[in-house]
């Protein structure tokens, strides 16, 4: 049973940020190097919120503290892989030329395509290290809620893992755009909303936990962000309507 319950909370967290892995990053080698490096500067914003956790020893039994400069710190190193890749915008068009590849091409001459594969690369990791220690402990041995607890945490826990994961995805697009057009106010609505969901899983921690009032919420601003980010990248009704019907826009038609 519980090793049932590993491979569906597994796939469920996993599953969608793993298939849009392997239609669209697989089969690009510079995605899949861009996608590692954002990984990668995750992974620095982890290090910097636990060195600022264990420095500060009063405060290192207050989620609340550490919560918000994870947050904040994880914004910063987001910006940081966007400098960096602007930077290395000249570098980057000479690998795609270089490999005399379309999708190459396509992603540096598209800086939405750099954007996605950044935040789902923040995302990825970000999953990685919020559920495997669930994981490790959902494969046994035991019994979920033997002693009381509930039994709905590990599915919960999966689904939030998914939700971070397309959040991590959707800010990225929206951070990258909003930097590009100088629309600050943009960049302080993300941090905002990555505070919100963030804050949110406190209630997981309550007795009883509520985690209704963690999912709703954190996949409301999902769905909210799911839009913003395709309006975002030029997307239209049109387009829209394109894509679920199968049909090629006009040649004429920018989606800019």
């Amino acid at each position: 049973m519980t090793l049932m319950e590993f491979f569906g909370c597994t796939f469920i967290a996993f599953g969608p940020p793993l298939a849009l892995f392997i239609f669209t990053i697989a089969r690009d080698p510079l995605r899949v190097i861009v996608l590692t490096a954002s990984a990668f500067f995750w992974l620095l914003a982890l290090l910097l919120s636990s060195i600022l956790w264990f420095a500060v020893v009063p405060l290192r039994t207050e989620l609340a503290f550490g919560l918000v400069f994870s947050v904040l710190i994880q914004e910063c190193m987001r910006l940081a892989f966007y400098k960096l890749l602007r930077k290395a915008d000249e570098g980057l068009r000479k690998v795609a030329l270089m490999g005399q590849e379309t999708g190459n091409a396509r992603m540096i001459n598209n800086p939405h395509t750099l954007a996605y594969v950044s935040g789902l690369g923040f995302g990825l990791m970000s999953g990685a290290f919020s559920l495997i220690n669930v994981l490790a402990d959902m494969s046994g041995p035991g019994t979920i809620g033997l002693k009381g607890d509930s039994s709905q945490f590990f599915i919960t826990s999966a689904f939030l893992t998914l939700c971070f994961i397309l959040l991590h995805t959707f800010w990225g697009i929206v951070f990258f755009s909003a930097w590009d057009k100088r629309k600050f106010w943009q960049v302080a609505i993300i941090v905002a909303l990555h505070m919100l969901v963030s804050g949110l899983t406190f209630l997981n921690g309550m007795n009883p936990p509520v985690y209704l009032g963690t999912l709703i919420p954190a996949y409301v601003v999902m769905l909210c962000m799911m839009i913003w980010a395709f309006v975002s990248v030029g997307g239209t009704t049109r387009s829209l309507k394109a894509f679920f019907s199968c049909k090629t826009l006009d040649a004429t038609y920018d989606l800019d």
